[in-house]
């Protein structure tokens, strides 16, 4: 990275994972007191994740093929990661559960920022957490080779376009994961929004801007409701 992108080596960064779970339909042919007590196991594992990661559960069931929830998880270290995964495959209801899709990048200020920070809009230091709306829409994201040929600052100006269609709706949160070289995409994006019209609004406003041109792939796309850990494990399972 040059010192023209203005992002230090030394800045804290936290990894963002994205872990989309399908539940094996066999899981729902077992007795209904076996079901309860494995939700439950799950469910308390999932409240008390361990020290220094943050963890928000999601419910995709009717709005996904092959996902039926999500693991939001900011963690300090990759450890944790791994370490919360293992414990999850471990309970009983765990071993039907199998990663449908997944995803890892690191936090960090963005390098087209400058002094065009605005709230919520793009990350503005690499420790970004949750906020908690109601509504999480994730997906990876490739630009073309050619974008990454022209210079630094024709870059920033094509992304302050950006910026400024985004900053038209403004309770729409972007974080931004940077997966070059830790996951298959260069990118993965999760924005937080009080309804999926919101969303719908800002994507289709996005599509006229110049820095679409140089989009290679956003796809799949996840659209995430936010629910407490039990109730994502009770819709997958069946309970209404």
């Amino acid at each position: 990275m040059t010192a023209d992108a203005g992002v230090s080596a030394g800045e804290p960064r936290d990894f963002v994972k994205y872990t989309f779970l399908h539940l094996d339909p066999a899981w729902r042919l077992r007795s209904r007191e076996s079901r309860r007590g494995g939700r439950w196991e799950l469910a308390a594992l999932l409240a008390h994740p361990p020290p220094g990661m943050h963890l928000q559960t999601y419910s995709l069931v009717g709005t996904k093929g092959g996902a039926d929830g999500l693991l939001w998880i900011v963690a300090e270290s990759l450890e944790s990661i791994q370490e919360l995964h293992a414990r999850l495959y471990g309970t009983s209801m765990g071993r039907y559960l199998a990663v449908a899709f997944s995803y890892l990048g690191l936090g960090r200020r963005s390098e087209y920022l400058g002094d065009h920070a605005h709230g919520g809009q793009e990350g503005a230091e690499g420790r970004r957490r949750p906020v908690g709306r109601p509504y999480l829409f994730v997906y990876p994201f490739v630009k073309k080779r050619e974008w990454y040929g022209l210079p630094f600052e024709e870059r920033r100006r094509i992304m302050g376009e950006h910026f400024r269609i985004g900053h038209k709706f403004p309770r729409v949160v972007i974080h931004t994961g940077y997966s070059f070289g830790l996951d298959d995409a260069e990118f993965i994006l999760g924005f937080e929004a009080d309804s999926p019209a919101e969303f719908l609004d800002l994507v289709e406003a996005l599509r006229g801007s110049e820095a679409s041109r140089y989009t290679a792939l956003e796809t799949p796309i996840f659209t995430c409701r936010r629910v407490p850990p039990l109730t994502m494990l009770e819709l997958a399972d069946g309970v209404v």
